[in-house]
């Protein structure tokens, strides 16, 4: 781990871009080693372990994929309709246990096992019958619609790969393949708490100058829906002893630890400080907008991140840096980067070359063309503008201004908050 103790001279090292300070991110933090078994039902948003290996094909056996007729393929002319006797029926579950023969046709439908003898199927809708005959007409070709056995998964293939988030899909695959269980990674454990002598606990009156702690509460939500183990330390005073007892505890009993606020240069500032004198620090300024200032480290085998103190650059920071390093050591592989989409601005937007922006936008649907506009205010202590908006529009570093009507690029928060 590359290391800057930012104590003697907080200048000498550049400050990093956003994309440099994720690669060094996600190169450094590594994933945890334990794991443990769990019921599928409770395998949701958990991380796999390991593989999930086929212990069977499936499907199982030769199966149709419509409702029709099980033939041989031999029967039928290439250039006109063949009159079949229909022997019998299979069902999904409820097999023909004959041997389709010469001339011979069964019904069969979906899901069924293909008949002994049989290997094409020719499905209800293009055929008509006569009795215990069924009219195929010409035209129909050798395996047409019958799903093989292993089409889907062959016995000792890697059906769910080591790392795989379980969503609704991964279950009903596990399930599909009879598993009881699955190996998942132990849930994360996260610390987090916020600094500063001006914050007030909730609940009670604002004695002049306080304002209330929401952070801690942004990050319980966020944690939350990451599925982390959480310990929430609440409120440290900007007092260098009861900040150096926090971390200490912190980084004893949890994987990663988030701090928000003391991470800038001011007097009462003391995050990178400790950070540095515990243990490590990697990075501390970043080329973005908001939450310049922001502490990435380690104390010991603890992961630690100083997030600034404005609650939307709490966000802006985490969504962009720290949920997805949380997921690497959890186990899972995050994306390179977020995917982008284009839209129209219909905002102006003022912009100075040298920071990549991060603004809080509502991107919505108008003639056809995606558009986005600036939403509420956009300073990084207006919370609101983070509630009122849908997407980040993400400024790059070099550009200027944006005028009405130019392509920009946003960042949905669907799938990201």
């Amino acid at each position: 781990m590359s290391v800057d103790n930012g104590c003697a001279s907080p200048g000498a090292r550049k400050t990093l871009s956003v994309d440099e300070a994720r690669q060094i991110i996600l190169s450094t933090v590594t994933p945890l080693s334990g794991w443990e078994k769990v019921a599928i039902r409770a395998a949701l948003g958990r991380i796999l372990a390991a593989d999930v290996i086929a212990p069977c094909n499936v499907p199982a056996h030769d199966n149709s994929a419509m409702d029709g007729y099980a033939v041989r393929a031999e029967d039928l002319s290439g250039d006109g309709e063949v009159h079949l006797q229909v022997v019998g029926t299979a069902f999904a579950g409820r097999g023909f246990s004959g041997m389709v023969g010469a001339g011979q046709a069964v019904r069969i439908m979906t899901g069924g096992v293909m008949p002994m003898g049989a290997d094409t199927i020719v499905v209800q809708e293009i055929v008509r019958t006569e009795g215990n005959t069924v009219v195929v007409p010409a035209g129909i070709r050798k395996g047409q619609n019958v799903r093989r056995a292993g089409e889907d998964l062959a016995e000792g293939a890697v059906a769910i790969p080591r790392g795989k988030l379980m969503g609704p899909a991964e279950l009903g695959l596990a399930a599909s393949l009879g598993l009881a269980e699955v190996c998942v990674t132990r849930r994360l454990r996260v610390a987090f708490f916020s600094t500063g002598d001006e914050l007030a606990t909730i609940g009670r009156p604002l004695a002049p100058g306080e304002v209330y702690d929401s952070n801690r509460y942004t990050l319980h939500g966020a944690l939350t829906r990451l599925g982390c183990e959480l310990v929430d330390m609440g409120v440290i005073p900007d007092r260098p002893d009861e900040l150096e007892a926090a971390f200490r505890n912190a980084a004893a009993c949890s994987d990663v630890v988030l701090t928000t606020g003391g991470v800038s240069v001011g007097e009462a500032d003391f995050i990178r400080e400790l950070m540095a004198r515990l243990g490590e620090v990697s990075f501390w300024k970043i080329d973005i907008k908001p939450g310049r200032p922001m502490a990435f480290g380690k104390i010991g085998d603890t992961w630690m991140f100083g997030l600034p103190g404005n609650p939307v650059a709490v966000m802006v920071t985490y969504y962009q840096f720290v949920m997805d390093a949380l997921l690497r050591v959890a186990g899972q592989d995050p994306l390179p980067q977020r995917p982008l989409m284009q839209a129209s601005c219909t905002s102006p937007i003022r912009k100075l070359s040298g920071r990549k922006e991060f603004l809080r936008g509502r991107l919505y649907l108008e003639d056809g063309q995606w558009q986005v506009r600036s939403a509420s205010a956009q300073g990084s202590g207006i919370l609101r503008s983070m509630s009122e908006a849908n997407c980040f529009i993400v400024l790059h570093e070099h550009r200027g201004d944006v005028v009405p009507g130019e392509t920009v690029q946003v960042q949905l928060f669907d799938g990201l908050v």
